[in-house]
């Protein structure tokens, strides 16, 4: 079992950046597949980024493609979303979560374990 924290949310103007960090615990945390994912209000849970744990390659959602960037620190049992130039579109509960696997996991569904989530307001 893993449980995970998440960090770094914030308000910050359109055009702006945040680092979200995700700390999770446990020995085994190389074992998991860990995604980003968000939730405006009024809407459902969005996919919005995630690793391969294999080979480490990545996988965004159109929405903040070229703009957000998934990364891990296994030394340090953290994933990171970089975010940069926040549009205000981009305004939602940023949720990390992991799930047991070697592959790309893009639906809420696969993931096991959650954070409680961050708040990221970007203002324009």
């Amino acid at each position: 079992q893993v449980q995970l924290v998440e960090s770094g949310g914030g308000l910050v103007q359109a055009g702006g950046s945040l680092r979200l960090s995700c700390a999770a615990s446990g020995r085994t945390f190389s074992s998991y597949a860990m995604g980003w994912f968000r939730q405006a209000p009024g809407k459902e849970r969005e996919f919005v980024a995630t690793m391969r744990r294999t080979d480490g390659r990545t996988y965004y959602a159109d929405s903040v493609k070229g703009r957000f960037t998934i990364s891990r620190d296994n030394a340090k049992n953290t994933v990171y979303l970089q975010m940069n130039s926040l549009k205000p579109e981009d305004t939602a509960v940023y949720y990390c979560a992991a799930t047991l696997g070697g592959n790309y996991y893009l639906t809420p569904a696969f993931y096991h374990y959650w954070g409680q989530g961050t708040q990221v307001t970007v203002s324009s």
